[in-house]
């Protein structure tokens, strides 16, 4: 079965479906977008991806392009006609095409683009990495300054990744000012002496919605958190480090630049943390 995809208000096979060679978003990156796991059939976090698809929108003065219910109901009718039990809904949305290249926003009332599809992921939930932790290496971070908002400007990113496949790594985490900002794609923590680290939240940083939620989680539990920069010494000597975002929950990582961190194995907390998020999201899923 061809996977059906979701443009500007048709649900295609994915080999119909076609954008302008003058959107924005393939011209200029002038987009945003969202990534909403599903579980079981459901939707894992909506109101808190649809929040922060409305802030980045509002961020770069882009009208939305349909309500919160709308795209709701398109989430549902995506994961149905392409029966996913597990996996992903992946949405993007771009200030149109304006019928040429020029760096000049279009003019007022030119349509959006939007774009959805699925991604299939059977067993997301039980990713057997999970039980034995990832390896980061740490890059320079020379991304633009508003990473709070969710632009498809995803090179930098994309060539971090690639940076951790050729050092024999999973990942990277990106420092500025000797301290770590944030994982290419997820929000970076550490544990010590009991006491959960991360960056608190600004422009430095994507404002994670599985981020949110697992320290409101970690809270309920009275674990204790302090929201400050760390650097990569202070987490080569950690107990534990992790990592959470839409698609990977929460992951261990046990090695930062060829040093284990704590033991070398997955450590309590992340095992904890992951727990319980997937057993509160599953609860709350739509």
């Amino acid at each position: 079965m061809s996977r059906i995809v979701y443009v500007n208000g048709d649900y295609l096979p994915e080999e119909e479906a076609k954008v302008s060679v003058f959107d924005r978003g393939f011209l200029m990156a002038d987009g945003v977008y969202e990534v909403t796991s599903v579980l079981g059939g459901k939707i894992l976090d909506f109101d808190g991806h649809a929040a922060r698809l409305s802030r980045s929108l509002g961020e770069l003065q882009m009208d939305a392009p349909c309500s919160d219910e709308e795209l709701l109901a398109m989430f549902r009718e995506l994961v149905a006609r392409n029966e996913i039990e597990d996996g992903m809904v992946y949405l993007q949305v771009t200030r149109g095409n304006p019928g040429d290249r020029d760096f000049a926003f279009p003019p007022a009332g030119t349509a959006p683009t939007i774009v959805a599809f699925t991604q299939n992921k059977p067993g997301l939930a039980e990713n057997p990495v999970a039980k034995t932790g990832i390896k980061v290496i740490s890059i320079p971070d020379i991304r633009w300054g508003r990473r709070d908002i969710k632009t498809v400007q995803l090179l930098y990113p994309s060539m971090g990744k690639m940076m951790a496949k050729a050092a024999g790594a999973d990942d990277a985490w990106m420092v500025e000012d000797g301290a770590v900002t944030e994982g290419t794609s997820n929000n970076a923590y550490i544990v010590k002496d009991g006491v959960i680290i991360t960056r608190q939240l600004s422009e430095d940083i994507l404002h994670g919605i599985t981020r949110a939620a697992v320290l409101k989680f970690a809270a309920e539990a009275q674990m204790k958190i302090e929201e400050r920069p760390f650097t990569i010494e202070e987490a080569q000597g950690a107990d534990e480090a992790f990592i959470t975002s839409a698609s990977a929950f929460v992951m261990p990582v046990i090695e930062i630049d060829g040093t284990a961190i704590g033991s070398g194995t997955v450590g309590p907390v992340a095992t904890r943390l992951r727990e319980i998020y997937l057993a509160e999201s599953l609860a709350t899923a739509i």
